[in-house]
């Protein structure tokens, strides 16, 4: 029985009390709870073979298969510190985060082991890396085999507190990655809603708790479609696991939309977990362009988190999956879960302002019209791994209590919501007026030509900047003019917030995450005639 909330002791309880119930299912694997924490317990025997202990950083440097999670647990087993990689990174990324990181361990897919034989010679406090057999036939020469750790007997039981942390790497779009420190009491409670989603008793109170969660939870399954690495789909995938829910992966290396709905309909998934309209959008086409293909009666819900889920997407699935509810979470690496996305006449979305969620400026709680940053109270990180400056920039106490601020820019309303208008550090500032990019692009999106955008600033000797977007046509031969461009989007948005210039793409580089890269688009930006 869980002694502490700590993410190893309560997935062992999950375990231990529905082991015959289906944990995962992949393309290669399907493993029930019993199978899944034996192959953990496993593979953390074989981890400690190899040095890694208590406070050593593994990094998950893995696509999504059973591997990612499986290695995860382990891990946290044993009281180790998990980390994500993101795994479309080069060399000199690699170096920088595996340095960063202070890494002890990489389990690594195979066809990584070329870059992993060229920095491991960058990183001094690597013990061991593990190669995970992915069908591409690499040499994993320098790499141990992730089959030989399964070898091991189960080992443990090893020292355990709720104080150890967890690592989640921030995307860096605008910035180097930083590793937020999650203590696991913390991330359970900010990330995993303290298991309490998909169950009628709620967020647990006490570590013995968790077994009823697991015995009267709902008979769901969670489906989500992000790379593991993206950490809102860990979030989903620990909401499920703690509360004994089914966790389906698809093991594609690219998304196709397709292959997807076919998997849905094969196994019966319940819940489809995205992030925005990068993944919303091709979700919505494959079902116009095939109607009736699928049966999808049994999803409840298409949940997005992490990125903007535009309102035209959200009434787009809802008509053509009138049965599934639709929802927007909101979060940041940072805060972890910030709640359900209102619909908002302004900004991007509006949230519910509490104890734990308000909006901070100078140092302060915003008062009612003041504009600031959202940040999270409470069950919040303790800092950045190995970056004390950005660590005081971010986590301020504000009279006596920590206070995580985030990146997104929001204003405290009077009706007890905040207004959310998007990612500070994007923000364009045009005569005085700030735009965020997102509003601009989730209009633009709805264009009908449109198939994808962006939206950056572009140095202006009168405005300061002025804003410019990055397109994608739905079809290249036919492009739409700027003037159209520009009528529609004036219909929609202050005069001041219209593109000035458009840049057209093949297609916008976005993370394996579906996240908008903002640095290439202010670099194309800053060519724009």
């Amino acid at each position: 029985m869980a002694a502490r909330f700590h993410l190893a002791d309560l997935f062992e309880t999950v375990a231990g009390t529905v082991p015959d119930r289906m944990a995962l299912i992949s393309d290669s694997a399907r493993l029930t709870f019993a199978d899944l924490n034996d192959r953990c317990d496993r593979l953390a025997a074989g981890l400690a073979a190899h040095g890694i202990t208590r406070g050593d950083t593994v990094g998950l440097y893995l696509q999504n298969g059973p591997a990612y999670i499986e290695t995860f647990i382990a891990a946290c087993k044993l009281g180790a510190v998990p980390f994500n990689v993101n795994y479309r990174y080069r060399a000199e990324e690699l170096r920088y985060l595996f340095a960063n990181a202070d890494s002890a361990a990489i389990i690594h897919d195979a066809e990584f082991a070329p870059l992993m034989r060229e920095v491991r010679g960058d990183v001094p406090t690597l013990k061991v890396s593990v190669a995970v057999a992915d069908g591409s036939q690499a040499d994993i020469a320098g790499s141990v085999a992730y089959a030989d750790l399964l070898a091991h007997d189960p080992g443990g039981p090893w020292e355990r507190s709720e104080d150890d942390i967890l690592l989640s790497y921030t995307g860096g779009t605008t910035g180097m990655p930083k590793g937020v420190m999650w203590p696991h009491r913390a991330f359970i409670f900010a990330c995993a809603g303290g298991a309490g989603f998909f169950n009628p008793h709620g967020p647990i109170a006490v570590p013995q708790d968790i077994a009823s969660r697991a015995t009267d939870s709902y008979p769901l399954s969670l489906f989500p479609l992000a790379p593991l690495m993206h950490m809102a789909a860990m979030w989903a995938v620990w909401s499920a696991l703690l509360n004994g829910l089914t966790i389906i992966l698809d093991e594609g290396r690219v998304f196709d939309p397709e292959r997807v709905l076919d998997t849905a309909e094969r196994e019966g998934a319940s819940m489809l977990q995205f992030v925005g309209d990068a993944m919303a959008g091709p979700l919505r086409d494959a079902l116009r362009a095939h109607p009736g293909r699928w049966d999808l009666s049994k999803v409840v819900n298409l949940g997005s988190g992490g990125a903007v889920f535009s309102q035209h997407l959200k009434d787009d699935l809802k008509a053509l999956l009138p049965g599934a509810s639709i929802t927007d979470g909101m979060g940041s690496t940072e805060t972890g879960v910030s709640g359900q996305a209102q619909t908002s006449g302004e900004g991007m979305m509006r949230l519910v302002a509490s104890d734990q969620q308000q909006v901070v400026t100078d140092g302060r709680i915003a008062e009612v019209g003041e504009t600031g940053f959202v940040a999270r109270g409470g069950n919040t990180p303790v800092g950045y791994y190995n970056d004390p400056v950005k660590t005081a920039e971010t986590f301020v106490t504000i009279d006596g209590r920590l206070w995580a601020v985030s990146g997104d820019a929001g204003r405290r309303d009077a009706d007890g919501m905040i207004t959310v208008f998007g990612r500070g550090s994007t923000c364009i500032n045009s005569g005085g007026e700030k735009i965020f990019p997102e509003e601009v692009e989730e209009v633009l999106r709805a264009h009908p030509e449109i198939a994808d955008a962006v939206v950056a600033g572009q140095p202006d000797p009168r405005w300061g900047e002025r804003v410019v977007a990055i397109l994608a046509a739905r079809d290249p031969a036919t492009l739409p003019s700027y003037d159209a461009i520009k009528t529609f989007a004036a219909e929609r948005l202050a005069g001041y917030k219209v593109p000035k210039a458009l840049v057209w793409v093949d297609e916008v580089r976005r993370s394996p995450a579906g996240k908008q890269d903002y640095r290439w688009a202010k670099e194309l930006a800053a060519s724009a005639s």
